[in-house]
């Protein structure tokens, strides 16, 4: 190099075409982790919504079970204060 050439200063970071517009790496990497941590945001809420619809139908299958108990224990009552009331 000589003393008279003069040089363009570069750029920290290269340029990127990117849907169609111009990005710098590091706006890049910015973009791409912030889609990641949307994905992660969306399978951890599919999780979160699984496992309460096992919740749910756990806590059915119980309330179902307490009722048919209660119903049956009700019934059984019911009967034997209709045989008292016959004899």
């Amino acid at each position: 190099m000589t003393d008279f050439m003069i040089t363009a200063p570069l750029l920290p970071t290269r340029p990127i075409r990117n849907e169609g517009t111009v990005m710098l790496l590091h706006e890049a990497l910015a973009r791409s982790r912030m889609r990641e941590a949307e994905q992660a945001a969306r399978d951890y809420a599919l999780v979160r919504a699984l496992t309460a619809g096992r919740r749910w139908q756990m806590l059915a299958r119980y309330a179902q079970r307490r009722a048919l108990r209660k119903s049956a224990a009700a019934a059984e009552r019911l009967s034997g204060a209709v045989e008292r009331v016959r004899a």
